[in-house]
Order: C-alpha cells, then structure tokens, then sequence
C-alpha cells in the first residue's frame, strides 16, 4: 500500500481523534489548532512542517520522523521522543507544554527551546549539546549523563543538573540559578547576597 505524499497544505481546527490523519508524509504544512490526543502517527514523517496551538499529548511516534519541525504554542504532555526515527531529527519548541515527555538517547544538537515548560521531562543520555534553552521551566526535568556542552541555560529556571553526572563544558549558566548546578554538595547559597 503506497503512502500519501501531502504538500503545503493547512490543517486548521481539525479533530483528529473523530478524523483520521492520512498517513504519509507531510511537508511544508501546518497544522493549526488539531487535536491529536492520543493519536497514533507511528511510521508518518513530517518535513518543514508547523504545528501551532495543537494538543498533541500522549501521542504514539514509533518511527515518527520530525525533520525541521516548528512547534508554537502546543500541549504535548507525555510524548516520547526518543520513539522517534532519529534521522535528521530537528525540532524547534515555541511556548509549548511538554511536560513529562522522554527525551532519553535522543540526538538533538542545536534544538531552540523558548518559553516552554519541561516539567518533569528525561533528558537522560541526551545530546543537547550547543541547544538553547529561552525562559524555559525545568522543574523536576532529569539530566543523567546527558551531553550539555555549550547548551545556553542563562535564562532557564528551576533545573537540578549535577556536575559530576554531565558534560557541561562551555555551557552557560545564569548567577541567579547556579544552586541548581551545587544542589548535590548540600552546602546553602544566600540568594540575597
């Protein structure tokens, strides 16, 4: 059975959990405001796409390839992405929830994070390494023996990373946030100081 081939196209206001997505592979679309809960889209692969406004939590991407991908202001709790095809993995996260997504093994240099929250994310194994990370919430987020080199953490909150468990070499950091690099020595930063 051959797969659609679906280009420039606009999804908007779509509920796929009534309406099945072809599947296929998409490039240069945008999907605007679709509800994709729960959906499968194992096996589909998305080129120079665009999702915005969309609910894409608890989504299944075995196989999945995101190549370029902007995601703008998206619900996308519990994805795991480390499911993904790993091919040309590239994705770009604009004030989207990803709370308690999987990240685990996943090779994704260079990644733009902005605004976003990353509650409770698994960030473990991870190549992260020259990624920024904008006004992002890392509370609860895992780093365990992930590689962090020249990752911009200057403006990120809440994240627990420990030293000796990561490669933080030229990674940057902001002063009002460096106890979440000390947290493991148990020793107490005055923060008015």
């Amino acid at each position: 059975m051959e797969e659609s081939y679906i280009l420039d196209q606009t999804f908007e206001n779509i509920d796929f959990t009534k309406q099945h997505l072809e599947k296929g592979e998409y490039e240069n679309c945008t999907f605007r405001n679709c509800n994709f809960e729960y959906q499968d889209l194992s096996g589909f692969n998305f080129n120079d796409c665009e999702f915005v406004g969309c609910n894409l939590s608890m989504v299944k991407l075995i196989g999945t390839a995101f190549r370029d991908v902007n995601f703008k202001e998206c619900k996308m709790f519990g994805l795991q992405f480390n499911d993904c095809n790993e091919f040309g993995l590239s994705f770009r996260f604009d004030g989207c929830s990803l709370n308690n997504s999987v990240f685990y093994q996943t090779s994704i240099k260079k990644s733009l994070f902005k605004n976003s929250k990353l509650i409770e994310v698994d960030f473990t194994e991870c190549d992260l390494s020259g990624a920024v990370f904008s006004h992002c919430d890392f509370s609860g987020a895992v780093f365990d023996n992930a590689n962090l080199e020249k990752t911009d953490f200057r403006t990120s909150v809440n994240y627990l990373i420990d030293p000796s468990q990561n490669r933080l070499k030229k990674a940057k950091f902001s002063l009002s946030e460096i106890h979440g690099l000390l947290y493991k020595l148990n020793i107490e930063i005055d923060k008015n100081s």
